[in-house]
């Protein structure tokens, strides 16, 4: 059998429960529901970290961040770590990334990519030269129409959207897609005589990221009448709630706003979702077009969540509320992998990599963590999955996030990032029903959570104080206890310079360990 081509679609802070092949009955995704019929979605897929660079490279390097020490945003893939690009290069493939990488910056690892094309939430990477082919479109009009993300409306200190008429084909999404298709054209026009490498495609879109702004031919598609808003509950984050939940909480709580702008954010990410959509379903029509499709394996996921709306905020912060790590996962290679199925039990995302390996019939690298998926493959199921977030840093409390200006909203998030990004050794254990997390590093004060998924399945209500979870309580610390056992410490990582810690006072001891 002749080796099978690899298509790896990513988006940017796409929750899985944005999307109709999960049950949103707002945002409809005919593309990946057709995808989804043409292989296996996983039901409970998990992010091994909730922020970018620590899951890029986890999945990328099938193995957790405190494994890698890329724990942070500012850590990105380590020297000498092998990953699947080198995998597949070694494996007689021609790699490429087109769209927004946030995983390798060393030559070593940038060496392995023929075709490299980056676009980011925020447009094109300047600094990052094309190699192996051009963009679809003008880079100057590419230029021109991002020229609201970088200076974006804010209707409040905590809410910012736009809703823009550049043309349609000049827009990230677009440029990403047309670009793909052209490189899918050029390899099938070079496939003579089965002459031709097998490619392995890292398709990363950059949206539903941040800054949130859509054409308006695809926000008209979703008045912000027909958004479900998302339940609450008053006063989830009162003093019982840990106090990283309320500091985040504080930073980017939506009570005060008002709920046409609530949901009008909430329409613009389905917007952005809805159009990375249309640009896979193109995609899949040009493997289609060009014979490849049958000789194709193609993975969709994302790599990690947002609130847009649950637990009364959007964005992301260093918690690990479903929104934010649940993502979607499909994997599908018609005539090897199963169809129209679903899979309910728990993954991860590290799994990916190890999977496409097996149905290529590569032999993984020692190294790597995570195993294959079930049901895509003659895998077992597992009953439990692991997220994690910090460094080690020292905590962000109320009094630091008081100590800077009001009023509070994403300019405070991105001016603690650094030190929120870093602070304690969160530790997440979800099952089907139960969901943990706990920090060994935090005050003897700070609360664990405990959510019922099955009675609570929006996680409303911590129940880790109530007596009668103490034996399940007990049966989630050991599994956490015996994963960190198994997976070890891995590298240190460098805490955020001295400036990152300003807002409260952190100098002396407190930073310097």
């Amino acid at each position: 059998m002749r080796a099978p081509n690899v298509l790896f679609i990513m988006c940017d802070q796409l929750k899985a429960t944005a999307l109709s092949v999960y049950g949103n009955t707002v945002c409809e995704t005919p593309a990946l529901e057709r995808l989804a019929s043409q292989g296996v979605t996983f039901q409970n897929a998990i992010t091994p970290h909730p922020l970018c660079v620590p899951a890029r490279t986890a999945i990328m390097a099938s193995r957790y961040p405190h494994q890698l020490g890329t724990r942070r945003n500012e850590t990105l893939m380590p020297e000498g770590v092998t990953h699947a690009f080198g995998v597949w290069k070694s494996a007689g493939y021609t790699t490429g990334l087109i769209g927004k990488n946030h995983c390798f910056d060393r030559a070593e690892d940038i060496d392995l990519l023929d075709v490299r094309c980056e676009l980011w939430h925020r447009g094109l990477q300047n600094h990052a030269p094309l190699k192996g082919m051009e963009w679809s479109r003008p880079q100057a009009d590419i230029h021109a129409a991002e020229a609201v993300r970088a200076d974006m409306p804010h209707q409040s200190p905590h809410i910012s959207y736009a809703v823009t008429d550049f043309p349609i084909e000049d827009y990230g999404t677009s440029v990403i897609t047309t670009t793909t298709e052209k490189y899918l054209e050029d390899h099938a026009a070079a496939d003579d005589g089965r002459k031709r490498p097998p490619f392995a495609l890292w398709v990363s879109f950059p949206d539903p990221h941040e800054p949130y702004e859509a054409p308006r031919r695809y926000a008209d598609m979703f008045p912000p009448e027909s958004v479900d808003l998302p339940p609450r509950r008053y006063n989830e984050f009162d003093e019982s709630a840990p106090e990283r939940n309320r500091v985040l909480h504080r930073i980017l709580g939506l009570s005060d706003e008002s709920e046409e702008d609530i949901r009008r954010s909430i329409s613009i990410y389905y917007a952005m979702t809805r159009f990375v959509d249309d640009g896979i379903g193109r995609i899949l029509n040009k493997l289609e077009a060009t014979g490849l499709r049958e000789n194709t394996i193609i993975v969709f996921t994302a790599d990690h969540g947002d609130f847009m709306g649950e637990h009364d905020m959007i964005v992301k912060g260093g918690v690990f509320y479903d929104c934010l790590v649940r993502v979607p996962l499909i994997v599908s290679w018609p005539g090897h992998v199963p169809q129209d199925v679903s899979d309910n039990s728990m993954v991860s995302t590290i799994n990916i990599v190890p999977t496409i390996l097996k149905l290529q019939g590569i032999e993984p690298p020692v190294e790597f963590q995570g195993e294959p998926l079930p049901t895509a493959t003659d895998a077992k199921q597992r009953d439990a999955v692991f997220s994690e977030y910090g460094s080690g840093g020292p905590a962000f409390t109320m009094s630091d996030l008081e100590a800077m200006p009001e009023p509070y909203g994403y300019e405070t998030l991105i001016g603690s990032l650094q030190w929120r990004e870093a602070e304690g050794d969160r530790r997440m254990v979800r099952t089907t029903r139960w969901k943990y997390v706990h920090d060994p590093l935090a005050a003897s004060e700070e609360r664990d959570e405990l959510y019922d998924l099955e009675s609570d399945p929006s996680e409303l209500t911590n129940v880790a104080a109530n007596p009668s979870n103490a034996t399940v309580i007990a049966d989630m610390q050991d599994r956490l206890t015996t994963w960190r056992s198994d997976t070890g410490d891995g590298p240190v990582v460098p805490l955020p310079t001295a400036e990152h810690y300003t807002a409260g006072g952190y100098f002396g001891s407190r930073v310097q360990h």
